[in-house]
Parts: structure tokens; sequence; C-alpha cells
């Protein structure tokens, strides 16, 4: 999963009025694509850099919620506030993806120009891709996690627990690398002998290009969306029936707010990855050529991206900051920051949520 894999042939488009179009490569090995001439109905200079905007937004937001997150867990040992492995994870693999948002804007308002270098490329590809499927698998462990521990395991050791987690959150990382590898093998920065323009793209083996690009996209989609969302709608599902069920109202609220975990990530992830099938069927001919359909692809794929990125701000609110009990740790946790224990930090000690609003809701049984 890649902020440029999947425009890649689009973007080769772009060097104009052309039917083949011939680049150069760092280490001599490249390929000829040859295109189709179309129109551009598209103001594709308006649309570059309006997403130059909306990713510096989602670059700042991002930035100050994760950095936020990732702080109060760190200052959970002062506090005695029980850290969420998954969330402090899922905080750190949102950090570092929007950390990556800036590279990519310089190179999106230059039209996906690429100036930085080879190394710059396959290393910011690299992290961009590594904490991006980091982030979609912690959320679906934690949709897992949750429901078990509320259903099954409320009863077990403390420590148990915590082994288990810790050797799950490993396992998600380097699962998260290995499939990042491939793409960031294939990398290379590519120059146009007509136009003299420089792009990082992925080029596969010339003789099966085509099955190489089809067989990323078709795993990003369904490592990003096919298989998470289920596991992610199912247990969610699951556990707000089971405490919805409750007549406490507070509970009932907070199968609502389970029900809203499910509902961001479809909205988010949906349009993008129905987008990369499209372009998955168009690369294999199954929807037949036509220049609208390029434009089409075109502005779908950078818009959508853009738009799942949004989650990247949205996680820290709906898994920390929404919860009350989070808002009651990071108060306590900046007034310890300046101050010795006081009267207000044990009132708002005192103010906390029942334990099971607290194990549904944000975090899990301590």
């Amino acid at each position: 999963m890649s902020a440029i894999d999947f425009t890649s042939i689009l973007d080769y488009l772009e060097s104009a009025n052309l039917t083949e179009i011939n680049l150069t490569c760092s280490n001599g090995e490249c390929v000829t694509l040859e295109s189709v001439s179309c129109p551009s109905t598209l103001n594709k200079s308006a649309l570059l850099y309006a997403l130059a905007i909306v990713y510096i937004f989602i670059f700042v937001i991002g930035l100050v919620a994760n950095s936020v997150v990732v702080w109060l867990n760190i200052q959970a040992k002062h506090t005695g506030y029980e850290t969420h492995l998954y969330v402090f994870n899922l905080a750190i693999a949102d950090l570092f993806v929007v950390l990556t948002i800036p590279v990519w804007v310089v190179s999106l308002v230059q039209h996906n120009q690429w100036p930085m270098g080879e190394l710059t490329c396959k290393i910011a590809h690299l992290l961009f891709s590594i904490n991006l499927f980091g982030s979609i698998f912690f959320l679906t462990c934690m949709s897992v996690d949750r429901y078990f521990s509320i259903i099954f395991f409320s009863a077990s050791s403390n420590r148990k627990r915590k082994i288990v987690r810790r050797l799950v959150c490993i396992f998600v990382w380097l699962l998260a690398f290995t499939v990042s590898l491939p793409d960031t093998y294939f990398l290379k920065t590519v120059t146009s002998t007509l136009s003299n323009e420089t792009y990082c793209r992925p080029l596969y083996p010339e003789e099966n290009f085509k099955e190489w690009l089809v067989g990323m996209e078709l795993t990003s989609v369904t490592l990003g969306f096919i298989i998470p969302f289920p596991i992610i709608a199912v247990f969610y599902y699951l556990l707000a029936k089971r405490i919805s069920a409750s007549s406490d109202q507070e509970r009932s609220s907070s199968g609502k707010i389970i029900i809203s975990y499910v509902i961001v990530f479809l909205v988010c992830w949906l349009p993008y990855h129905g987008v990369v099938l499209l372009d998955v069927f168009s690369v294999l001919m199954y929807i037949p050529f036509s220049c609208q359909m390029e434009n089409f692809l075109y502005a779908a794929l950078h818009i959508t991206q853009c738009f799942s990125l949004l989650h990247c701000c949205l996680n820290p609110i709906l898994y920390s900051f929404i919860n009350r009990n989070y808002r009651y740790e990071l108060m306590k946790a900046v007034i310890f920051k300046y101050s010795a224990k006081t009267g207000l930090t044990k009132l708002i000690d005192a103010s906390r949520v029942s334990e099971t609003e607290y194990i549904t809701v944000d975090q899990n049984t301590k």
C-alpha cells in the first residue's frame, strides 16, 4: 500500500501527446510503456493543489492528535494510567503515516515528479506502507481483543493478557514490514527522455509487468480492506449488541460509539479500495479503455487516497479522546507534569467511569 503505486501508469500518461513513452532508469533497466494519447478534460493542476491543501490539514491535525496519544501513554508510568498497547501502537503507526505527508505534498505539487532521489523514495514509501498497514492491522486486532476480553477472558490474569498483546503487536509490525517489502524493492527513479521529468515508480519485471501490477493492487485491497473490514464489523457488532442489551443508558451509548468505529472505517476506506478495483479491471481490460475512464481513474485515485488518510486524524478521536476516562487521564498527566499529586487529581480519580465502559469504549481490562 503506497502513496504512489496505483497512479503509476496514469502518471506516465501525463507526459502528454505521445503514443509511446520512453523512460530511462538510474540503473539502466527500464521499460517502455505504450499508451494512447488522450485530451485531458481535467484540470490536474487545480486538483493536485487542492489535494495538497487537504494533505497539509491532515498532517497538522494527525500530528498533534497522535502525538498527544503517544505522549499520554509515555506519561502512564508516572500517572498510574494503564496503557492499552493497541491504542499506543495505533497512534505510533498513524503518527509515522502523517509524518511522510510533507514528502508526498512536495511531489504532488510538481505533478507527481520526484526530485528527491531514489533512496528518499524507497525510505518514504517503506515508512508510509509499513505504518499504514500497521494502523489497519491494529484496528483489526483491537476489535477482536475487546470482544474476547469482555466475553471470554475477563477473569484471565492481567500478566497473561499483556504477554499475548505484546506478541500480537510484534507479529503485526513484522507482517506490515513483510507485505511492504516487494513494492519497495521494485521502486526506481525514472526519467522521461522526452520531457526530462523524473518520477519514482515501481518498475516490475518487463515480461510480466501487468501481472505484478495487478497482483500488488489486489494484495493491497485484500490485506487493507477485504480481510480487516469483515473482522472489525463482526466483532464490534457482537460487542455492541451485547452492550446495547443492557438497560444502563451509559452502556447503551457505548454500543453506539462502537458501531461508529465500523462506519468510519467503511466510509474512509471503501471508496479508495473500490477505485483500486476499478483500476485492476481497467488494466485487465475488463473495462473498455476510454479517455473518460482514464481521467476518472486519475482523479478518483488521488481524491480517495487523500480521503482515506483522514482515518489517521479520526483514530485518536474515536479510540482515545471520545472516552471520558482518557480525557481524565490526559488532565491528570498534564497536572502531574507541572505539580505534585493534588486534590484535583484525586477528584479526577474519583470521577472515573465504570470498568465495563472503560473496557468497551476505549481500553481493555487491566
